[in-house]
Parts: C-alpha cells; structure tokens; sequence
C-alpha cells in the first residue's frame, strides 16, 4: 500500500477537506463561461445598458459543467483511472496525517531574507521604479479609500469617492483598497518610511470602524447581500475576488508591520465567512459551494492557509480546503496539461494556494501540483517576455503564434507567475526558477509603468506587430479613475521588488543566496555580515554584466564565524570572457546555470566582482506548428528587445548564423549627431519634421517629450571620414552630411531636383546618385547660430522654407540663388534666400536615453550573398552606416500625461517637457525627470516576435529597425 500512495497522490481527483467526518470527491468545473470570467468583458457588460447582452451572457453564469461527482470521476477514469484500493489508500493516508494532531513542515526550504533588511539603490532602474510607485501610494487619499467602506456600514463618507473599478457603483469595488494595504506594508518594510506607516494605519483604523459599526465581522465595500446573490447563483462580479484582497492585505499589515488590530480584523472577517460557507452546505449542499466556485475566488484558499499559519484555528484551515477548487488542481495533480480555456489569473492564485497547503502540511500531493503547473506554462503557454495569458485566457498548449495581439500578457498574470516560480525555487534551488523570474520582473513588471510618472501604468502588454501600451485595450491608466484588477497587483509589485534578490539558509554554516543581480544592500544576520551589491547599468556597447558586492563583518576577532555566499550565473551568459575575482584574485567559474559558492569568514573591504559576458540570442516562439517555425524574440541577456521598423517585419538572414551576425552595436556618441533644425517666424518657431514618413515639412517647434518631437529630431551621417575632435554639432561644418530622420532609422532625406518638388524621405539604399548628400556649411544669412544645407549635386542650391508655406505642413524644397525672387521666399528683397536657406541647428529634441534604463540596444548591420550587391558596399562603406539602428528608449517625462498616445483622446495640452519637470515631494531620493520622452510611430512592434525570411533576393533588402528594450515600449 505504501509504494502506491506516492504514484496515487500524482493521480487523485479527490478534494481532501474533512466535511461532518467524511471526504467528498470534486466536480469538474470551469472558470466562468466564456468571455465572461474575463474582467475587462465583464466590466464592459456589466457597465452596458444593453439588458438583453446581460440576461443572455449571466444565464450561463453558474449553469455549466454541473455534472454529478460519480460521472465525473467517470469521465475522467479513461485517462488515469485509480484502483478502488488506492481511492481508498489515499484516503487513509490523508486521514492518518489530519488524525496525528499535525503536520510535518517540509525541510530544506530556503527562508524570505525579510523586506526590511533588503534596502534597493534610489539611483538603479528597481530602485526608481521602487520610489516611482512610493510617490503614487501617497498621493491616494484614505478618506476617498474608505469612502464605499463607509457608506456599507452607514457610517459618515467625508470626500468623495474614486472612479473607475472603485466607483460607487462598481461592484469589484473594495478591491484596489485590499491591494493597497498589501502594498503599503510591504513599501513600509521597504523603505522604513514612516509617514508611510502613518497613512496605513489610519486606512486599518477605518476600515475598524467599518467593521464595528456592521457588528458581524463582515467588511467590505459591497453589502453583504452581494453573497445572497452569489449563493442563489444570480449576477453578480466576483465578491470573494475582493474579500481576498481586504483579507490579504489585513494580514500583510500584520506581516510587516505587527498591525495586531489588523489580525483581529482578519480573524472575525474568517469566522463570518466559516459560518456563511457552512450555512450554504447546510441549507443547499457541497454541490452548491463547487458551483459557486465558478466564480472568481482570487486566492482565498491562499490567505486563509496564511491565517491558519498564524492562528492555528483549525476552522481557517477548513475554510481553505474548500476554496482549493479541486476541480483544477486534480487535473495538474494527474498530470494532465488541460488549462486550456481557463481564465489565467482566476487559477494561478488557486495554484499559490495549494503551494501554501504544501508548506503548511507537508503534503507531496500539492508540491507536485504547484511543480507540474509552472512546467506546463513554462513550456508551453508562455511568451519571450515571461508573461503569459491572451485575453486573459490560456490557449491551446503550443499554439501561441496566431495569438500576438494587443491583450496579451495580463500584468496581474506575471505578478502571480512570479509568486508561484518563487515558491519553487525556495522548496527546489533551481536556478531555471531564478532565470525565469528574471526574465519575467524584467519584461513583465518593470514595463509596466510609464517611465517616472506615478500611477500610471497598463492592464495588458501587447505583443502584436505595430502595437503600442497607449493603444493596447484599456491602453494607460489614470491615477484617480482605473483602480484596474492590475493597478492593485502593480502597487505591489513595485512594494517588494526586494524580496527575490537574496534568499537564505541557516545551519551550522549559512548560506546567503544571490540570485538576481540589482544594485541593493543587504544586513544579513544570519551570517553577520552586510552587502552593497553595485550593477553597472547594462549597455549595447560593452556586453559585459558588471557586478560587485561589497562586504563589511557586524564582528571582529575570533568571534568571525563562516558563512556561505552563493551566486547564481545565469543561463544567458557564456563561460568566454566570464571573469570573477575575490580580493583581485581570480577565481575558477561554473559553467551557465549554475552556482558560484564561496565559503570564508568574511572581513570587513572583502569584495566580489563579477564580469558576465551578456549574449544576443533568439528565442523561439512556443508553437510546434511548421508555419511559425520562423517566429522569434531577440533578446539582449534577460532583456526581450523590440523592433522599430518603417513598415517590413521580416528579418532576413541566414538560417544558421547567430545574432551577432547581422546585429551590432549602437555608439555611445550617437547622441552627438542628432540634431533639429528651426526657423523663427514672428513669435513662432517652426522645425524641419517628417511629418507623413515620406515628405520634409515645416513644423512648430515640439516640445521635448511630445508625440511630434520624435519627427523633427534627425541624425547626421557624416559620409566624410568623421573628425577625431568632434564634440559638438557645429564641429560638422564643412563636412559631407545625410540627414536620416530619427523615427525612420535607413530611410535618409532627399532632394528630387532643384525648384521642382518636395524633399521627400527614401530608402537610404535606392539613392546612390548622391541626392541624399549635402554639405552642411555656416549659414547663409552670416548668423552665428545657423547653418545651411548645400545640394552636393546642385551646386548653388540650398534646402529652404517656403513663406507662403512657412506654418504647420509648409514644405521644404531644394532652392537655387539663380532664378529666386523675392516673394518666392521667407521674406522680401534680397535677403530672402539667405533667411530661407538659413536654419538655427539644435540638439534633436529626441535623443537616445540611456538613463535610468540601459542602452541594451543593437542595430542590425546588412548582410547580402548577392555579388552584385557586395560590390556595392564595398564601394560606398558608408551606405551600412545608413541603416544603423537606432534604440528608443521610450520614456514618459510629464507627470501631466494622460493617454497621449490614445488618439481619441488627446491632451497635447497638458504636455510639459522635463525642463518645466518640478523635483518631487519624496526629495532628493527621486530625482526629476531625465531627458525627454520619445515618441512611437506607427511601425513599432511589441515585444515578442520577428519573422525570419532566407529570401536574400536585391527586391528584398532588410528594411530598418531600431531594437529597443521591451519595458521601454510604449
């Protein structure tokens, strides 16, 4: 009996809570059907006035898969059928452990090192990001977080209420309150900031009053009769989803800020629901729970396990078991990947929740369902970000490449992803655990927000080709009216971006394990000692991860005991050219995907260094269908890159050659070149733009960090040798010069003969008769500032402005001085055509941003098997510097912006450029606004794909892209 119940506990469909004595099997079951277990369908119904949508969608609602236990446990036999004898010896031994007075915690798990010993660098990306989110948690207002609260439990409702999923009459609404809670805690132990701990506080303290003022222990924003309708399976959103938000965050006040009056809370919130959930099996049946489980729940098994750990009240243990959902976690239990269909973040939580029972009870049956579950997303529902999840739902297992669009990657998805790969890589030490987490914070959470600006940040990250953040479904969020499902998980994102940089385990020598590499220092007591881990900031033009760890002992003497610092190095580096030293001495490195351990008794100025080569690769998209063989992400170390493109999508090269190949990398001086070129009239100032992509018109001066600031920002190609001593824009005087506009990387400006037409914008690589070559001299009309373009094949002839044209999409024509009248220009008489030709040259008012995050960028360098076309570069080595890529650093500087990019819209006139960016309140730990924000044209592509193409036909030369980080693109 014994050698079958580890091979029963993989099988079992059984739901293992103790009800009157007895055990109950579970009932299949589902998400809610159809659309409608996704929120953003739901709140579009529910928020519509169109009752016959209603009535048609909620009448499926709890009336689906209603099927007895005996003809499920039938249907699912064919596939893994039990014995009677193990049925029933899995029973015996479950109730062999419930009947030894306890469980046995599980060993050789490593330990949380606690928020409030991890303190991030203010200076690095996490640590903005970090301060970036402490800025948004002030700003909301406590009285304006209780409102609904209060109004519940007919109490005073000072303010006024939020919008968006906290209005009034929202029926999620409490939700966001739940999560700030979580957030303001785990902030608080962040960053010790006690105006911080102030402010929650005084939320728990009303939410107290709230709770009295009911008298049953019930709290929430909604009145309990949403439950009522629950049970009598009508309409309603989601209830449970917010009581284990509020639950949640009652505890994590208790966590990390020993809240005592916060568990009180969360204890008479358990016992009333003990008692309604008892009162329904009572009144109805279990039946009836299992239905109502259909419904989104979030993770109340989760909290409820996390309140048993701490209560020991065998009631809250209980309740748990009967929020496990047994229908879904006895599928992973038998090993079966049929997540097919589900709703993506209503079951990672369910997932969380059993991982919870495991390391509360000890129990193998729900370690292997948590492990089976991260392998089957991993290796088939997941994209080249980390993220996983379209429209919400999970697809068909490896079919991922007919589904890139702009509602992939819900962000609540990849925050409970990362919860759930955390708990296995502290039961396992895996280091593909790590790696994944990595991947996943990287591109999945840091890109959620928009650059500096607090409370902004996204619901989806779309993945298609020509898609934006601002144009995704729900697009930028506002401060005050989304209070989205994915603004209470990014709050508590950016709360502990520490708690997974180190991870501990005591014994008689500990050890401290550093599994991600961000700029932090650590007190480390269990082997007291502490750390300041320093990471360079990654970028294109040096490839090397650089990282030191600084060391100072808390003892002296022979009372400096040893201790064990393990570091992981990460599967995207390579062994050539890895270097790590101890004290300027080198020291021998595992290969990728393994650990450096180093073992001493630490001295105060020991120091580590670290040098991990960071590699381009691709990354194949998880499809096992012929036809997206060829769909790829590029990625830069753990970065996922994204590609800026003037409209082709494909990538051709040769099937076998690597990245390395046909990428290379941008110079750090190449904001040196990028220049915007302005006249004034009267009170205006205009600028060269590319306005339509193929025309060169007149435009107002942009401000930095506005959509149009992007087109009138271009970059000098010197196609003379460039100087030695170049350092300013004027240092180019004299020289041969190409303007290649900054948001159409390849494509360069071109004239189409004199006093004819237009400058238009082409394919750098269709002119090689030298119309898109000028020289760039002192401007004509002898101001010092200015400076004039000269046709290299019209001699005499100057790019010039138009007066009659001279406003907003004025065109710009290649003039000559012979033939030229004076009311053929921008002013009268003979100086006409030396203000026309004259144009005052400034710093592009877009430039590359390497900070706060890192130019990881690379640009695509040509490669061509065709003899004629090799001639070609070989005689005019300059055209590969044409096609350079440029990275986009896409960036957001105004804390006025609010969803620019949507189009619908627009509040261009709340823009303020970083100049006017005014310091924040937090003080010198946030620092303004840097540079300016870059724009996206509408070629730019998500995160995710590039098709390749091994046609190296003249017809199809590479077009150009620019790769930039995918939590940069907007």
């Amino acid at each position: 009996m014994k050698s079958n119940i580890a091979n029963i506990a993989l099988k079992v469909f059984v739901l293992m809570s103790v009800l009157s004595g007895g055990y109950v099997l579970s009932k299949e079951c589902t998400n809610a059907p159809g659309d409608l277990s996704s929120h953003t369908v739901r709140y579009e119904i529910m928020t519509s006035n169109n009752e016959t949508l209603q009535t048609e969608y909620f009448a499926q609602f709890y009336h689906h898969n209603t099927s007895g236990d005996n003809s499920t446990w039938a249907g699912l036999r064919p596939r893994k059928g039990l014995s009677e004898d193990d049925e029933n010896g899995w029973v015996m031994m479950y109730k062999k452990i419930k009947d030894s007075g306890g469980f046995k915690v599980p060993d050789g798990l490593l330990n949380e090192v606690g928020l409030s010993n991890v303190r991030l660098d203010p200076g690095s990306i996490h640590g903005q990001a970090q301060l970036t989110n402490l800025e948004y948690l002030f700003m909301l207002d406590v009285d304006r977080l209780a409102w609904s609260f209060r109004k519940t439990a007919g109490l005073p409702t000072p303010g006024e209420a939020y919008g968006g999923w906290e209005a009034p009459d929202n029926e999620l609404r409490g939700h966001f309150v739940g999560h700030y809670l979580s957030a303001t805690a785990q902030m608080w132990a962040s960053t010790g900031n006690n105006k911080l701990k102030e402010k929650m506080s005084a939320l728990v303290s009303a939410l107290s009053a709230c709770q009295e003022k009911i008298g049953t222990g019930y709290l929430s924003a909604f009145p309990s009769d949403y439950f009522d309708r629950l049970e009598a399976l009508q309409q309603v959103w989601a209830p449970y989803y917010t009581i284990h938000k509020i639950l949640a965050g009652l505890l994590d006040q208790h966590k990390y800020a020993n809240d005592t009056q916060a568990l009180k809370m969360a204890k008479w919130m358990a016992d009333y629901f003990f008692n309604r959930v008892q009162n329904v099996i009572s009144e109805y049946s279990i039946e009836r729970h299992w239905q109502i489980l259909n419904d989104e729940t979030g993770g109340m098994n989760d909290v409820l396990y996390r309140l048993y750990s701490v209560t020991g009240d065998m009631r809250h243990l209980w309740l748990a078991h009967l929020f496990d959902k047994p229908c879904f976690i006895g599928v992973l239990a038998m090993k079966a990947d049929d997540i097919s269909g589900f709703h993506a973040n209503t079951h990672i939580p369910i997932v969380l929740g059993s991982q919870m029972r495991y390391e509360i009870t000890g129990d193998p049956f729900y370690k292997e369902i948590g492990t089976y579950f991260v392998d089957i997303v991993n290796s088939s529902h997941t994209y080249t970000t980390g993220g996983t999840s379209v429209d919400e739902h999970w697809g068909d297992p490896k079919r991922l490449g007919s589904t890139l669009k702009p509602e992939n990657e819900e962000s609540c998805s990849t925050h409970n992803m990362l919860k759930v790969s955390r708990n296995l890589f502290r039961w396992t030490k895996e280091i593909s655990y790590a790696d994944y987490y990595e991947r996943a914070l990287t591109n999945g959470v840091l890109s959620i927000q928009r650059g500096r600006e607090p409370g902004v940040m996204i619901y989806f990250l779309p993945l298609d080709r020509g898609s934006t953040k601002a144009r995704s479904k729900w697009g930028w969020g506002t401060k005050n009216e989304s209070f989205w499902c994915c603004y209470g998980t990014g709050i508590e994102s950016f709360s502990k971006l520490g708690d997974s940089i180190y991870f501990e385990e005591k014994g008689e020598i500990p050890v401290l394990y550093i599994i991600q590499y961000i700029s932090s220092t650590i007190d480390w007591k269990a082997g007291n000692i502490s750390l300041i881990q320093k990471v360079e900031p990654l970028v294109s033009w040096d490839n090397l991860l650089r990282v030191s760890i600084s060391i100072s002992s808390n003892e002296k003497g022979d009372s400096v005991q040893p201790s064990n610092l393990t570091l992981r190095i990460p599967f995207w580096t390579h062994s050539e050219g890895a270097k790590a030293s101890l004290n300027g001495q080198y020291l021998a490195l595992p290969s990728p995907g393994n650990y450096l351990t180093l073992t001493r008794k630490w001295s105060t100025g020991d120091q580590i260094n670290l040098e991990l080569p960071v590699i381009l690769r691709t990354d194949p998209i998880q499809d096992d269908q012929p036809s997206y063989a060829a769909l790829h992400g590029i990625l830069y170390g753990p970065y996922l890159l994204a590609g800026l493109s003037n409209g082709d999508w494909d990538i051709r090269r040769k099937p076998t050659s690597p990245p390395a190949d046909w990428i290379t990398p941008i110079s750090p001086s190449y904001n040196s070149y990028l220049i915007t070129l302005c006249q004034h009239s009267g009170d205006q100032t205009f600028a060269l733009e590319n306005s339509n992509t193929s025309v060169i018109t007149m435009g107002k001066l942009p401000e930095p960090g506005s959509n149009s600031s992007v087109h009138a920002t271009f970059r000098l190609i010197l196609t003379d040798p460039q100087p030695s001593n170049f350092s300013k824009l004027r240092d180019a005087i004299g020289k041969q010069v190409m303007l290649e506009p900054f948001d159409l990387p390849g494509m360069v400006v071109v004239q189409k003969g004199k006093d004819r037409s237009r400058l238009k914008v082409e394919d750098s690589s269709t002119n090689g008769d030298g119309r898109s070559v000028f020289r760039l001299l002192p401007g004509l009309d002898g101001n010092n500032d200015t400076v004039s373009l000269e046709s290299e094949s019209h001699r005499g002839c100057f790019v010039a402005s138009h007066r009659r044209e001279k406003s907003s999409g004025g065109s710009i024509r290649l003039r000559c001085k012979n033939g030229w009248t004076s009311n053929g220009g921008v002013g009268s008489g003979s100086g006409g055509f030396e203000e026309a030709t004259s144009f005052q040259l400034k710093d592009g008012v877009s430039s590359i941003n390497s900070n706060p995050f890192p130019s990881i960028c690379r640009s695509i360098k040509l490669t061509k098997l065709n003899a004629d076309w090799a001639a070609y570069m070989a005689s005019e080595p300059k055209r590969l510097e044409t096609r350079t890529l440029i990275q986009h650093l896409l960036w957001w500087k105004s804390s006025k912006f609010e969803n620019f990019m949507d189009l619908k819209q627009p509040r261009k006139e709340e823009i303020k450029g970083c100049q006017n960016f005014k310091r924040s309140s937090i003080g010198s730990m946030l620092s303004p606004m840097r540079d300016q924000v870059e724009s996206v044209p509408r070629a730019l592509w998500g995160c995710q794909v590039i098709q390749e193409i091994w046609n190296f036909s003249m017809a199809s030369i590479l077009e150009s892209w620019v790769l930039g980080c995918c939590n940069n693109v907007l």
